[in-house]
């Protein structure tokens, strides 16, 4: 398999999505807003994103399955599967808010073989597969050297806000005022490519799913970051968490992950 050209080909399919997302938001109505669970919303938009990417992906690699975030395809014993995010930072989308984006990713067992992340106000397509380095629109991208005192965070809020209050509260006593600066954009697989790009030195998060953060994790390690989930586990194909670096961060931000786990325990 050609994962350089397979990977062009799925950017391409990525921006067609953001294409279609960027001309719905010009007319959206949100009163066809659905809502998911508390404060986690879906919209047509969404669901039209992903018909229109698993077709695409279908007709690229017919014998692969897939893990969709608004479940309009499946997998059943494929060895390969194809991880999708149709809109990722549908609040933001919502509310004309940047950034929102398009995550793709393209995985074998446990290796992760081709992230794709269009970022559709900024048209920036970040993108990587295994082995051959990272990549925003066409330019070779690489993770800073930042330590933890100068370090720009970002500590993400998601869905599950009962059970995340006493981990996020954890982490922002102990690094507010303690780092360069924190913030909060919205959308997983953007916070992993500002990492790998730079912009971020260091992002947190919990309760969200594999089809948030695979394209990114790997786009991430691809440009010399380190990803793991808040056990410390580079495994990224189960669970719901990530802790995703520069390298030089990692130990301090993968030890007060810990260190809010078991504060979660507690309360």
């Amino acid at each position: 398999m050609d994962l350089e050209k397979l990977t062009r080909e799925v950017c391409r399919v990525a921006q067609e999505a953001g294409t279609y997302i960027q001309n719905e938001r010009k007319g959206f109505n949100v009163e066809q807003v659905e809502r998911k669970h508390a404060h986690d919303y879906v919209s047509y938009v969404d669901k039209g994103s992903e018909r229109m990417i698993v077709e695409a992906l279908k007709k690229l690699l017919p014998e692969a399955g897939f893990i969709t975030e608004e479940g309009l395809a499946t997998h059943q014993d494929e060895q390969m599967l194809w991880v999708v995010d149709p809109l990722d930072g549908t609040t933001n989308f919502i509310h004309g808010y940047a950034p929102y984006a398009v995550s793709i990713a393209l995985t074998k067992g446990r290796e992760i073989l081709i992230g794709v992340v269009y970022e559709i106000c900024a048209n920036e397509c970040f993108y990587a597969w295994q082995g051959g380095g990272a990549y925003m629109n066409g330019k070779a991208i690489h993770v800073s050297n930042s330590t933890i005192d100068d370090a720009l965070l970002c500590l993400q809020l998601p869905y599950n806000s009962d059970a995340y209050k006493p981990m996020i509260k954890h982490l922002i006593e102990r690094f507010y005022g303690n780092v360069g600066s924190i913030r909060m954009i919205g959308s997983a697989a953007m916070a992993l490519c500002y990492v790998a790009d730079g912009r971020l030195d260091g992002y947190v998060e919990r309760y969200i799913g594999q089809w948030d953060f695979m394209a990114g994790a790997l786009i991430v390690r691809e440009a010399g970051g380190k990803v793991t989930n808040f056990e410390g586990y580079e495994y990224m194909m189960e669970g719901d968490s990530v802790v995703a670096t520069n390298g030089v961060t990692h130990e301090a931000l993968d030890s007060e992950t810990c260190s809010s786990m078991s504060l979660s325990e507690i309360l």
